[in-house]
């Protein structure tokens, strides 16, 4: 069985030596001293590590079952389900006026990267209902407020997004659900969606659901489209769950992975709902939801990548396989461990630079969402709005990519289910496709974030990084090392977005075809920026003789291999993006 090692020494590092959280002066960050974060994190990770993690295999075996409309979960799901909740972990970060703690986001995040690792889809069932939590706590009436809120901040109630149906996905504006007004100010939905994550399950007394459907009015496309709030269970004033609602499971989607989590055909036969915010902008409410759930994934893409990574550890470590070529180090042994061969070594570090890189990117849009909401600073949003396809797309390719190395580390035995290897490779394979196909992502992040607001988020994150870049280039021990590649690799974004605002208004194809490649052209600056922060942390710990001189060491070594060894992907990126839509657009599709 695979085991996981909650990395609380990293997150801690990135907390506090890197975002310095105490000190950053938002409101409720003054307490967050590493006293206080260290028992909130080694809790939750004592959670994943003793009860989700062990569960995770358990239910990629089992998966869901549908008896008698009914969702079941796999063994074991429903108790650990309630230690979540008696914890309080799914209201960490919740309005304490509706029964959340009030924790800032980014603690949240920390957290949340355990029980991902550990288990992720049994994670999702809390997840998904943070983000329906979270869109009503942003678009609902008071009285939605007071109902949904408290319960679904203890998970009493969960929650679910729908917005897919057969033939629409990601062009909402195809949907067909219908929601009929009726007298007493309620709509009557009907409608399927499909490939609802958390649809139904046997671990709440009510299931909240979020659908996106059609009232009359509307018009075409996507401005028609409003939100409502269709229960599985019709709730009284009181809260009293009632009959149930006219909604119901019409069958289980049979998965490539995350097999734990119930996927759902839901069926809406006339069921009653309320409308979520105003009516035919439904999804702007929704749109509070997927964001929030895209950085969710892109954390999910990495947080995957952190489990399988540290089992390719623990086998490299023991596995006997060849000697050394520099000479054998296991004398007493019949053959060297698989860590000591260099290839074996390119790759762990492949998946460590790339984890801990990831890790200190989704903390940092954390700390900026809790600037935004604490304070209203609108610059922290519009930079989190251009960070998230970049979060969500880059982060899940690339975390999808580390899976399938810590695979091979192991050969063969990877590729058996006994060893658990498989199900983070199956697993991991969503992170790329829902919420938003990464190829939609690239798009959004080219089409619309780099011009939003005249593009005044990307030259504030220019400017900031050009700034960072001149505050630290006299550390000599971090120069060649650090800023001088991340100087080269800014070098390369800016000029693909220069390409991108000479070519791209004449013909749209000629920025489109390079939007993949510049998402990930993106997301090595990004990371880069992030180790370059983390460097000038580690190095000013040793310079002061504080902290762990291993850790911090480590640190720095784990960041040198992605300047030298990834951070140079940006020249090829760069390169693809001047070739144009010529070499892409060139055949006629019936020559495919």
């Amino acid at each position: 069985m695979n085991q996981y090692a909650p990395p609380i020494s990293d997150l801690q590092f990135v907390l506090h030596d890197v975002l310095k959280l105490s000190e950053s002066g938002l409101p409720g960050h003054d307490e967050l001293d590493r006293d206080f974060t260290a028992a909130i994190l080694d809790a939750a990770g004592k959670l994943a590590s003793d009860v989700l993690a062990p569960l995770n295999a358990t239910g990629d075996r089992q998966g869901c079952r549908l008896e008698n409309g009914i969702v079941r979960t796999p063994d074991g799901f429903k108790e650990a389900f309630g230690l979540i909740r008696e914890g309080g972990w799914p209201a960490l970060d919740c309005d304490p006026e509706y029964g959340g703690q009030g924790m800032p986001y980014v603690v949240s995040l920390a957290a949340g990267e355990m029980f991902v690792a550990a288990n992720m889809a049994f994670n999702m069932y809390q997840g998904l209902t943070h983000g329906a939590y979270s869109a009503i706590h942003s678009h609902g009436t008071q009285a939605q407020k007071e109902m949904y809120l408290p319960r679904l901040a203890s998970c009493e109630w969960t929650g679910t997004m729908n917005l897919t149906e057969p033939h629409a996905g990601t062009d909402l504006g195809l949907l067909r659900t219908k929601a009929e007004p009726q007298e007493d100010g309620s709509y009557l939905i009907t409608g399927q969606k499909i490939f609802i994550s958390a649809g139904d399950h046997d671990m709440a007394e009510n299931v909240i659901h979020l659908v996106l459907a059609k009232a009359p009015g509307g018009g075409e496309g996507t401005k028609g489209i409003s939100l409502f709030i269709v229960p599985k269970f019709l709730v009284g004033e009181d809260g009293r769950i009632g009959e149930h609602n006219a909604v119901s499971v019409g069958a289980l989607e049979e998965k490539m992975g995350i097999h734990g989590n119930a996927t759902c055909v839901m069926n809406y036969d006339g069921a009653k709902g309320w409308l979520l915010g105003e009516l035919h902008k439904g999804m702007r409410a929704m749109f509070t939801m997927m964001n929030e759930a895209r950085v969710g994934v892109g954390l999910q893409g990495y947080a995957i990548a952190s489990g399988a990574y540290q089992n390719a550890v623990g086998y490299a470590r023991e596995r006997l396989q060849g000697r050394a070529p520099t000479g054998a180090q296991n004398q007493a042994g019949p053959a060297d461990p698989l860590i000591v061969h260099p290839d074996i070594r390119r790759s762990l570090m492949e998946q460590k630079s790339f984890v801990e890189g990831a890790r200190a990117l989704v903390m940092w849009a954390g700390h900026l969402i809790d600037r935004h909401t604490r304070t209203g600073d609108a610059d922290a949003d519009g930079l989190v709005s251009l960070m998230t396809p970049i979060i969500k797309g880059f982060l899940t390719d690339k975390g999808f990519d580390a899976t399938v190395l810590a695979q091979q580390v192991y050969g063969g035995h990877g590729y058996i289910e006994e060893q658990g290897m498989s199900q983070f490779v199956r697993d991991a394979r969503i992170t790329s496709i829902y919420e938003g196909a990464n190829g939609v992502q690239a798009l959004d992040l080219v089409g619309r974030k780099l011009a939003a607001d005249g593009g005044k988020h990307v030259m504030a994150f220019f400017r900031d990084l050009i700034s960072f870049i001149k505050e630290h280039e006299g550390n000599a021990a971090l120069k060649a090392d650090f800023l001088d590649p991340l100087k080269a690799a800014s070098k390369d974004m800016q000029a693909a977005a220069t390409f991108f605002m000479e070519k791209g208004l004449k013909n749209p194809d000629e920025a489109l075809s390079g939007s993949y490649d510049f998402m990930h052209l993106s997301g090595h600056v990004v990371l880069g920026l992030m180790w370059a922060r983390m460097a000038v942390a580690a190095q000013a710990a040793l310079d002061a003789g504080e902290g762990d001189r291993a850790f911090l060491e480590t640190k720095l070594h784990t960041g040198r291999y992605y300047m030298a060894r990834q951070l140079p992907a940006t020249a090829v990126h760069l390169a693809r993006i001047r070739s144009g839509a010529a070499p892409v657009m060139a055949l006629p599709p019936e020559r495919f």
